[in-house]
């Protein structure tokens, strides 16, 4: 489905800090601002007619991992840098991320989409809208303690003058009115602000936000392992990519809280189907509610964002083998891989805190997640106790376990 080096690759981006040259009350990394910009561009995207949303997806998952290499240099010097060597920098990138890709098709087309404009275009200029916008969020943040500094204003200037480019989007522009849509936004960029496993000492710290899109693309490679159709993979990535969305009003409980006490996970997502209808719902699209409801998992009776459904005709149906149902008039949702992706995530999360010696009882606890999945088997035809182990064996022969 996708190699340890990647999952590694992936978390890099945890402790690549941005505005780091300038003064700021929180820290800002690029796995948050990344996932911040995945969710802005989807939300965008709800206001266009012909934008793909596989290949939204795939667009953003290609700058992403030229972020994560191209790390070291500033992004205005890195815009200056690419206008004189664009296809020497490119062809760096691309032999070096080659090396952590087993899946050759998709090797191809990012490799075309970094040498052909035309490749993607329209979602590549809506990924860039919200890669400006993600910025000027976090910016609001710095300008707070930066408000001293002879360069600040014109910082600002320069994102503004970046976000007016792309006013011919109908979302950029609700957002410059601060509508619905900008409140959003600001929901889901406050999912940085709860830190994962908050109870213990962790290396890297990861952000529900950051998370989010940990699971997300895990729920990518798995769809493309599984030959899913176009709309199956968008909606797993989209629900992957808001699945904690709730926990900006509930705060991220520990499951050993949430199913240690009887009952109160029924409890709790009682409340959170009140506070995505009062809430969360209300903000989003008209067009796009029945769509976003439908992959934050509220079902006909109750909310299951890991119960593998299909969606017709506005009724959600709960079904056994989401195989059965690969065409993009079925919507389907794989809800029992996304949750093995989201367990991928937190076993990934404690093994890597483990192997640079920081441990505690908590994340002892995430690793006996390669003992349920011995036992639960192959999903979709994906092992996952088979990556949980591989991950592993594999920091292990690093010898930082």
């Amino acid at each position: 489905m996708i190699s340890c080096d990647l999952i590694l690759f992936f978390y890099n981006a945890a402790s690549i800090s941005r505005w780091n040259d300038y003064p700021r009350f929180v820290d800002l990394n690029e796995l948050d601002k990344q996932s911040h910009k995945f969710a802005i561009a989807f939300f965008l995207a709800t206001y266009e007619d012909d934008i793909d949303h596989q290949k939204l997806i795939e667009t953003g998952i290609f700058e992403f991992l030229r972020r994560v290499i191209v790390t070291d240099i500033r992004p205005d010097v890195f815009r200056e840098v690419l206008a004189e060597k664009q296809n020497e920098i490119n062809e760096w990138m691309l032999n070096k991320i080659a090396i952590y890709l087993k899946d050759q098709e998709f090797l191809r087309k990012m490799t075309r989409y970094f040498s052909d404009e035309n490749f993607y275009k329209k979602e590549r200029k809506l990924l860039a809208a919200a890669h400006y916008l993600a910025t000027r969020w976090e910016f609001n943040i710095v300008y707070q303690s930066s408000m001293f500094l002879s360069d600040i204003n014109n910082v600002k200037k320069s994102i503004e003058e970046e976000i007016a480019n792309f006013s011919d989007f109908k979302g950029v522009v609700e957002i410059g009115l601060n509508g619905k849509l900008a409140k959003i936004i600001d929901l889901c960029g406050r999912l940085r602000f709860q830190i994962r496993w908050s109870q213990t000492p962790r290396l890297p710290k990861t952000s529900v936000l950051g998370h989010q899109l940990i699971v997300a693309l895990f729920s990518y490679f798995y769809s493309i392992k599984i030959n899913a159709c176009k709309t199956r993979l968008a909606n797993n990535f989209y629900c992957a990519l808001f699945h904690d969305l709730p926990e900006v009003m509930t705060r991220d409980i520990i499951s050993p809280v949430k199913y240690g006490v009887g009952g109160l996970d029924h409890l709790l997502a009682s409340y959170e189907i009140k506070l995505i209808n009062d809430e969360i719902l209300p903000l989003v699209p008209d067009k796009t509610k029945s769509w976003f409801s439908y992959i934050l998992g509220l079902l006909n009776n109750g909310k299951n964002e890991f119960a593998n459904r299909v969606f017709e005709e506005y009724f959600v149906r709960v079904v056994d083998d989401p195989q059965k149902y690969n065409e993009d008039r079925f919507n389907t949702i794989d809800g029992a891989a996304l949750k093995a992706c989201d367990h991928l995530g937190a076993f990934t999360e404690a093994s890597l805190s483990i192997s640079y010696g920081i441990r505690s009882k908590e994340l002892e606890n995430g690793l006996s997640l390669l003992n349920q999945y011995k036992e639960i088997g192959a999903i979709g035809g994906v092992n996952f106790a088979d990556l949980m182990r591989d991950f592993q064996n594999m920091l292990r022969n690093e010898k930082v376990w």
